[in-house]
C-alpha cells in the first residue's frame, strides 16, 4: 500500500495564508499586517514562502484570521476553531496527568452513553 506523502508546514502554511486572508476574510496584506503589527511586507514574504513566521506571529495571525493554528499548518483541514470544544481543552489542559486521564476516561463513558441512546432510539 502506497503511503501519501504529506506536505511540509511551512509549504502548507503561504498557501493557506493567502487563501485565509483573501477568501475566509476578505482582508489585504495591509489589512492582515495592521492587523497583528507587522509591516506589510512580512505578509508578502509569508504568503511567497521566503519567510517564516515565528510562533509569536504565527499565533497572531491565526487570531487575525479567525483560523487555528493547526489549519494555517496543514495538521487541520476545518479554518474555524471548535467552539463547543474550547472550554473543555482549557479546563482539560490544566489537569494533572492522572485526572486528565480520568476526564478522557469520563468523555469517552458519555460518547458511548449518547452512541447507546442514538441507536436506542432508531429501533
Amino acid at each position: 500500500m502506497e503511503r501519501k506523502k504529506l506536505a511540509k508546514p511551512s509549504e502548507v502554511f503561504k498557501d493557506r495564508l493567502r487563501s485565509a486572508r483573501e477568501n475566509l476574510r476578505q482582508m489585504t496584506q495591509v489589512d492582515l499586517a495592521r492587523a497583528i503589527g507587522l509591516p506589510p511586507s512580512s505578509i508578502a514574504h509569508f504568503e511567497s514562502g521566503n519567510r517564516k513566521p515565528s510562533f509569536d506571529n504565527l499565533h497572531k495571525i491565526a487570531n487575525a484570521l479567525n483560523v487555528t493554528t493547526d489549519y494555517l499548518v496543514g495538521r487541520a483541514d476545518d479554518p474555524n476553531t471548535t467552539a463547543s470544544a474550547d472550554p473543555i481543552y482549557r479546563h482539560v489542559a490544566n489537569l494533572t496527568d492522572q485526572n486528565r486521564r480520568t476526564a478522557e476516561d469520563f468523555l469517552r463513558f458519555l460518547a458511548e452513553q449518547d452512541r447507546r441512546q442514538r441507536e436506542g432510539g432508531r429501533r
